[in-house]
């Protein structure tokens, strides 16, 4: 077992039932932790959330097998470090994250909440480790991704993935759009994918998803992972049905945030083709997140990418009318995603390294 750097302890994070239960003090600590190393990392308070909105996503899960640790130097919370253990049979995989405070960089810290990590996804029979995070522009010597689109900043947190035998798989495009200045434009091009997709329509719900909906959402749900662009990274194949999609549902629900699910519906076989989902927390003046987006592989070609994108974010205007702007995630070998968003308006903000380990 590797030693701790000296007054470090990694001491693993309690879910309370509610954020106001008196058991709640170490949760509330790790999102306030949370908030505070992003904003450092951004320069933005875009991706910050209250400790009552995160803790839905923390209750247990079937899907799911959550880690998660506090790093508390002298007493202080500096950081936090997770891994999550997909379920589905023969899984293989497992997500990480090391998260610290800048001020307590180089003091080893990292490196032994990693060793924690690996150890702990060795002992659940996991053969392959994968992270994400954000690498800001800076001047210097950059990393390409394999994939041949797009690079990352040779920074503090590359070097830290490198010297945990991790390398760089693929690079994320983060994209910002202007939603008041988007309006017109979001119009036009409503009306020509709507032309373009004809036997097909619109169908728009907030959840919970109409009973009628499920399935088909479920189904969609479960292609994510295997049909976006993935480079060479490894996912475990996930199985959606009804009550996984109401689980899924309740993070959000339980939490005061609303999701609106815009989809493409096949008119002569009712099939669903293709959604996107844009959320926003309960302040309804803050940023708003364009989350999965899928057109399934038997109707592409109809525009149904625009079709739902547009539709959404037109209604999107009547529903969260103060949030200034939206944000969305993409590979950046993702041609026909981000040439959809690049017509719409969206502009790169940041980039994110996906990163990946082996275990021998």
């Amino acid at each position: 077992m590797t030693s701790l750097p000296a007054g470090l302890e990694l001491r693993p994070l309690h879910v309370p039932i509610s954020i106001d239960a008196p058991d709640a003090a170490d949760f509330r600590e790790m999102a306030r932790v949370r908030n505070l190393v992003y904003a450092e990392i951004s320069g933005h308070d875009d991706n910050s959330m209250p400790a009552d909105e995160l803790l839905p996503s923390y209750q247990p899960d079937p899907s799911q097998v959550r880690y998660c640790w506090l790093a508390v130097l002298d007493g202080e919370v500096v950081g936090r470090a997770s891994l999550d253990l997909p379920q589905e049979e023969g899984a293989r995989t497992g997500f990480w994250l090391v998260e610290l405070r800048r001020s307590v960089r180089n003091r080893g810290i990292g490196r032994a909440a990693f060793a924690l990590i690996e150890r702990t996804a060795r002992e659940h029979h996991r053969t392959v480790l994968q992270a994400w995070a954000e690498h800001p522009e800076t001047d210097g010597p950059r990393l390409a991704a394999p994939t041949g689109f797009g690079s990352v900043p040779r920074d503090h947190a590359a070097r830290f993935f490198q010297a945990s035998g991790s390398t760089l798989e693929q690079v994320m495009r983060v994209s910002s759009l202007d939603l008041a200045g988007a309006a017109p434009r979001v119009r036009d091009l409503l009306d020509e994918a709507e032309r373009a997709a004809r036997g097909y329509r619109v169908v728009q719900w907030a959840l919970p998803t109409p009973d009628e909906f499920v399935e088909s959402f479920a189904a969609m749900k479960s292609r994510m992972v295997t049909d976006a662009p993935s480079a060479d990274l490894e996912f475990d194949e996930e199985v959606w049905d009804a009550a996984r999609v109401r689980r899924f549902e309740a993070t959000y629900l339980d939490a005061g945030r609303h999701m609106l699910i815009t989809a493409a519906q096949h008119v002569d076989s009712g099939e669903l083709a293709a959604f996107t989902e844009l959320v926003i927390g309960k302040d309804r003046s803050a940023m708003s997140h364009q989350e999965d987006t899928l057109v399934t592989a038997p109707h592409r070609g109809h525009r149904l990418g625009m079709l739902v994108k547009c539709a959404a974010l037109q209604a999107w205007r009547e529903i969260a009318p103060d949030s200034p702007r939206v944000m969305t995630y993409n590979a950046e070998e993702n041609r026909p995603m981000l040439s959809i968003n690049e017509r719409i308006g969206f502009v790169p903000v940041a980039y994110e390294g996906v990163w990946k380990k082996v275990l021998d």
